[in-house]
C-alpha cells in the first residue's frame, strides 16, 4: 500500500475550509497540514499546523498511521468495542489516516477537522478539543467503495463553505458531495459538475489538467478548485457549473498544488506534495505565484485546511479580491444571458443571467412543433445568477427553442439548443 502513495501524491490533493476574514484579528493565521514524518516523505499520515505568519510547521499533532488505537463511532459517540477489520486493508483501517489523506476541511464552529482517507470510502473527523477521532461507520461517503484504477472516483478536495456545510469532490468531478456539520449528519451527492462553455476545451473532468489538488470557498457561495496540475476552476454550487479561470504561473518546475488555504491577508497560500522548497502565495486576480516567507523550508504537504473564506467583494465594501476568469468569451445574443452546455446533455442545461436587472423572469422551452415542455419562473438576484433547467427524462432528442421574458412579458432573449 505504501508503495502506491508517491504516485497518488502527484494527482491527489487537499482541501481547506473557511470563515469570512472580515478583519485580520478574526481570520486564521494558521492552516492545518497533512505531511509525512519526514519533510520530504510521502506518507500522508501526520497532522501538523503551519504558522502562516512565519511559514513554520509545528510538531506532529496527530499520528495518523497508528492502527492500535480504537476510534469512536460518530453516530453513538462511543468507542468501538473491537478493532475494525476490512477485507482489503485488514486492521489498517483502524489508523486515523489509513491509506493516506488528501482531503480535509476545518470546521471552526465545532472545532473539528473533517476528512476522508484516500482509498477508504468513509467520512471521518477529529475533535480538536480532545483529539479523539470519529468515523461515520453506518454509511459510505461517496458510495464508491471500490476505487478505480485511474483514481477518478477518489475524493481529493474538501472544504467548509459559507453556508456552514462541507463540500467534497472526486478527482474526475462527477461527484460533488455535501455533508452537514451539525448534530445530525447528512451526506448528499449533488451530482456531476458541468463545464462552462467558455472553458475552451479545458474540462474539470480531465485527468491531465484537473485531478487532485485542493479546494477553497469564498464568501459568496462559490468553491474554487486548485488542481494538482495548477489549474483553477470556479464552481457555482447551485448550478454545479465549473468555469476555468486559468493556470497558476511562476511556480517552480515540478511544483504541484496539493494544498491551498486563504491567509489573513486574503491571499491564497499553496503547498506541494512533491516540491518541498517553499510555500507560495497566489494573487487571486492574476494567478501569479510568488514565494511565501522566503528562507523557510516547507514540508511536502498533501493537504491544507483553515477556516478563512476568500473575500470576493460581493459582500464586502473593502478590497475586492475576486478570482476572475482569463477565458471569458462574449456570450451569445447581447451578452446578458448565456446557456450551456449546448448541445444539452443529461436533459439539463444552465441558464446564466449576466447583466440583467434583478427581478422575476420566465423561461419557456418549446419543441419544434411549438409544444411547451418547460415553463419556469426565476427570481434573478443580480449579476451572474445561474439556474439549472431540467427537461423531462422522456424528452426527445432534437432542437428546442428557449425564450426568456421579463415581468411585463417582454421577450429579452431567445435561442435554440440541441438536446442529445
Amino acid at each position: 500500500m505504501r508503495k502506491s502513495l508517491p504516485f497518488l501524491s502527484l494527482l491527489l490533493g487537499t482541501s481547506l475550509l473557511t470563515t469570512t476574514p472580515t478583519t485580520a484579528q478574526q481570520a486564521d493565521r494558521f492552516a492545518y497540514a497533512v505531511t509525512d514524518m519526514q519533510p520530504q516523505g510521502v506518507g500522508w499520515s501526520f497532522l501538523r499546523k503551519i504558522n502562516l505568519q512565519t511559514g513554520e510547521y509545528s510538531q506532529v499533532l496527530l499520528t495518523g498511521n497508528d492502527a492500535s488505537l480504537l476510534a469512536n463511532d460518530a453516530t453513538t459517540r462511543k468507542q468501538f468495542n473491537a478493532p475494525l477489520n476490512d477485507v482489503r486493508y485488514g486492521n489498517t483501517v483502524n489508523a486515523a489516516f489509513a491509506t493516506g489523506v488528501a482531503a480535509m476541511a476545518y470546521d471552526k464552529r465545532n472545532n473539528r477537522i473533517y476528512y476522508t482517507p484516500m482509498l477508504i470510502d468513509q467520512l471521518r473527523y477529529i475533535d480538536l478539543k480532545t483529539m479523539k477521532v470519529y468515523y461515520v461507520a453506518d454509511r459510505g461517503f461517496s458510495g464508491q467503495s471500490q476505487k478505480s484504477s485511474d483514481q477518478g472516483n477518489i475524493v481529493t478536495r474538501m472544504v467548509i463553505a459559507d453556508d456552514g456545510n462541507g463540500y467534497a469532490m472526486t478527482n474526475d468531478g462527477t461527484q460533488l458531495l455535501r455533508f452537514s456539520t451539525g448534530k445530525k449528519l447528512e451526506i448528499t451527492d449533488l451530482g456531476s459538475l458541468v463545464d462552462d462553455q467558455a472553458n475552451k476545451g479545458i474540462s474539470v473532468h480531465n485527468s491531465c489538467s484537473s485531478y487532485g489538488g485542493d479546494m477553497i470557498a469564498d464568501d459568496n457561495g462559490n468553491l474554487f478548485v486548485f488542481s494538482a496540475r495548477n489549474h483553477v476552476f470556479k464552481i457555482n454550487i447551485e448550478s454545479k457549473v465549473a468555469t476555468h479561470l486559468g493556470a497558476i504561473t511562476s511556480l517552480p518546475a515540478g511544483f504541484t498544488v496539493n494544498g491551498a488555504a486563504v491567509n489573513d491577508e486574503n491571499k491564497i497560500v499553496v503547498a506541494s506534495a512533491v516540491q518541498a522548497s517553499s510555500l507560495y502565495v497566489v494573487d487571486a486576480k492574476t494567478l501569479v505565484a510568488t514565494q511565501y516567507k522566503a528562507g523557510v523550508t516547507a514540508w511536502q504537504t498533501s493537504d491544507l485546511a483553515n477556516s478563512n473564506l476568500l473575500v470576493s467583494g460581493a459582500k464586502s465594501k473593502g478590497t475586492v479580491t475576486e478570482l476572475v476568469s482569463r477565458n471569458n468569451i462574449p456570450n451569445s445574443g447581447d451578452g446578458k444571458i448565456n446557456i450551456y452546455p449546448n448541445p444539452v446533455i443529461n436533459n439539463q442545461f444552465v441558464i446564466q443571467f449576466n447583466q440583467l436587472d434583478a427581478g422575476s423572469y420566465t423561461v419557456q422551452v418549446t419543441d419544434v412543433s411549438g409544444r411547451q415542455v418547460v415553463q419556469q419562473i426565476i427570481n434573478v438576484s443580480g449579476e451572474n445568477h445561474a439556474q439549472t433547467i431540467k427537461l423531462a427524462p422522456s424528452s426527445s432528442k432534437g432542437i428546442y427553442l428557449v425564450k426568456v421574458t421579463d415581468q411585463s412579458s417582454k421577450a429579452v432573449y431567445s435561442t435554440k439548443v440541441v438536446v442529445q
